[in-house]
Order: structure tokens, then C-alpha cells, then sequence
């Protein structure tokens, strides 16, 4: 019965989105099911420490330059965060897990300044044709997401896209066929997936504008792998389509965390987000819990983390105060 509810929940979804968006899904044996949410939507703030890039960057290769995460911790303490997300790339000796001194000396900084941790992230490319490779993301999620339960962050989150050197999936298949890219994805991210629910850490598949740049490609491959501790992190700039709102409020039913960006879109020269109307839609979700929010020097003339951050959450402070008599959709009966 309840395959069959959330089934028909999914062609309802589909059935509302354009032709485009929608097709190749209806022919799905069944639809990954949307995650249970109660009491309606309740929003809280967090920060992705990659807002901070260039001065996490500097002070990696000199601790006397630019903020570690402590002091990210401390500004997200100052400008009122509830959360921050911690990506793996800041810590020391990444890729391989830092020290447990480290980790729970970081976990009681921000348990002292009253701040929970959202989530943490980590590299991988799942879509290049060179097996080591994708392994070697599997043992890296797996790794990460040992440090991600003993920060005590629910998710952890995992690419679906190409990265660096390829400039795209295409080019890192090596000609290989989506279909069969998307049997790697999933087959990896359900061994991280297994793994994770063993440390009740979420794996959160982000949709990068690559491999994965709509709805439909993004409910597909939850699909795929088809397991409970794999969902989405939906990025709100990183749809590559005509209307990525609709992508997004196609996905906010599987979001497990957010990245909240300034533009909507992929390229530098794209629209700001409109807040308002992005928070309306996770509200009709249900959604419960963070949205951490990540500015990128594109999004900003003359770019500073220190300017940028505190605007786009004061903007975002105002969406969530704007939009908190908005009630959920109803779910089907």
C-alpha cells in the first residue's frame, strides 16, 4: 500500500511539471518515495563553509592567512546562524579523516556557540569510466562519513557530476551511455548509502548542473539506488533548465539538506534568486530543518565572504519571517 501511495504521489508530482521535466519518469517500476514530514515546515538557518573558500584555502597552506574553521564557526556564532556546514575539503590532512582530537575539539567549538552541524561534504566522481576512481570516492564517502558521525552532522553530501580533470560527464564516461553512467552512480552510492546507515549519516546526492542538471535526472537516480539513507540535497542554482523552480519544487519533496544559492541558475549571468518564492516552495514540501546558504565570488561583484554572508542571510531571515503562514501541501489521503 505504500509503494502504491507513493507512486501515485509521483505521477501527481510529474503530472504538474513541464513535458520536458517530467519525461522518462512515468515508466519508473516504482517512485522513490518523498520523505515523511509532520507538523509542518519549520526553517532554520545554516552556513556552508565553502562561502569562504579563498580564506580557507590560504590559511590550509598558511594557518598565519585567511579563517579556519574555527573561526568560521565563531562568525557563525556573531551574525546568529543556527548551523554550519563543515565541508570535508578544510580539514586537516583531506582527503584522509583528521584526528578525533581535532574532530571533537571542532564538535564542542560549535556546540558552545549554540551551533548545530548541518552536514559536511566530500569529492567524488562516480560518472569517469575508470573504476579505481569511483572506488575510491566509495572508500572516501565511507571514510567521511565515519567523521561526519562523530561531528555529529546528519548528512553528508556526495556529487553525481564529473570533476576536475574532465570538463564534463561526458568526457569522463569516455562515451560510455547515461544509462550505464547511471547504474555506476547508483551502485556507489547505495555501498556509501549501507554504509551510512550503519553511522545513521544520510548520503545527500547534489544535483552540480553536470551528469545532474534537472529534476527528473536528479528523482531518477534516487530511484536507482533506492535506499534510505540516499536522498537529495537540492541545489537551488545548479538546475539547468528553463524554469528551475519547477526542478526544484519537483525535488523538495527528497531534499535532506539544501544549498541555498544567490543566483538561479548555472552561469555567472543569471538571475538572483528570488527568496520569497524559493522558501514559498520548500514550505509546500513540509520540508523540516536547514538551509544552508553558499555565496560564490561569481554571484558578486568585488566578492567578500564577510559582506556577502551576512546580506544573503538577512535576506533569507526575511523569506522564511514572510512566508511562515504558508502551510504544506496536502498529502494524499
Amino acid at each position: 500500500m505504500k509503494l502504491l501511495t507513493s507512486r501515485r504521489l509521483f505521477l501527481q508530482r510529474a503530472a504538474l511539471l513541464p513535458v520536458g521535466l517530467a519525461a522518462g519518469l512515468t515508466n519508473s517500476p516504482a517512485a522513490f518515495a518523498p520523505i515523511p514530514r509532520v507538523g509542518g515546515s519549520h526553517l532554520k538557518t545554516s552556513l556552508n563553509a565553502y562561502s569562504f573558500l579563498d580564506l580557507l584555502t590560504a590559511n590550509a597552506k598558511d594557518p598565519g592567512r585567511g579563517v579556519d574553521l574555527f573561526q568560521i564557526c565563531d562568525f557563525c556564532a556573531r551574525v546568529n546562524f543556527d548551523a554550519v556546514d563543515l565541508t570535508g575539503y578544510f580539514f586537516p590532512g583531506y582527503p584522509q579523516a583528521p584526528a578525533d582530537s581535532y574532530v571533537f575539539r571542532l564538535k564542542r567549538h560549535a556546540f558552545d556557540l549554540g551551533l548545530a552541524i548541518s552536514g559536511t561534504g566530500v569529492r567524488n566522481d562516480f560518472v569517469t569510466a575508470d573504476p579505481s576512481v569511483r572506488a575510491e570516492g566509495v572508500q572516501r564517502l565511507k571514510t567521511w562519513i565515519e567523521v561526519a558521525a562523530k561531528l555529529g552532522a546528519p548528512t553528508i553530501r556526495a556529487f553525481a557530476d564529473s570533476q576536475p580533470p574532465f570538463k564534463n560527464w561526458q568526457e569522463a564516461a569516455g562515451g560510455a551511455s547515461r544509462e550505464v553512467i547511471e547504474g555506476w552512480l547508483a551502485d556507489a552510492l547505495r555501498e556509501a548509502a549501507e554504509h551510512g546507515k550503519k553511522f545513521g549519516v544520510i548520503i545527500a546526492v547534489q544535483n552540480h548542473g553536470d551528469f545532474i542538471s534537472t529534476g527528473a535526472q536528479h528523482l531518477s537516480l534516487l530511484q536507482r539506488v533506492n535506499h534510505d539513507y540516499c536522498a537529495a540535497m537540492v541545489d537551488t542554482g545548479k538546475y539547468n533548465t528553463p524554469d528551475p523552480y519547477a526542478d526544484i519544487a519537483f525535488m523538495a519533496p527528497y531534499a535532506v539538506n539544501w544549498q541555498i544559492k544567490e543566483l538561479i541558475g548555472t552561469t555567472s549571468d543569471s538571475p538572483r534568486t528570488d527568496l520569497k518564492r524559493l522558501v514559498t516552495i520548500i514550505r509546500r514540501s513540509g520540508y523540516r530543518g536547514y538551509l544552508p546558504i553558499e555565496t560564490l565570488a561569481s554571484g558578486w561583484k568585488d566578492y567578500d565572504s564577510f559582506v556577502a554572508v551576512p546580506a544573503m542571510l538577512e535576506a533569507l531571515r526575511k523569506a522564511i519571517v514572510d512566508t511562515e503562514n504558508i502551510q504544506p501541501s496536502s498529502p494524499e489521503k
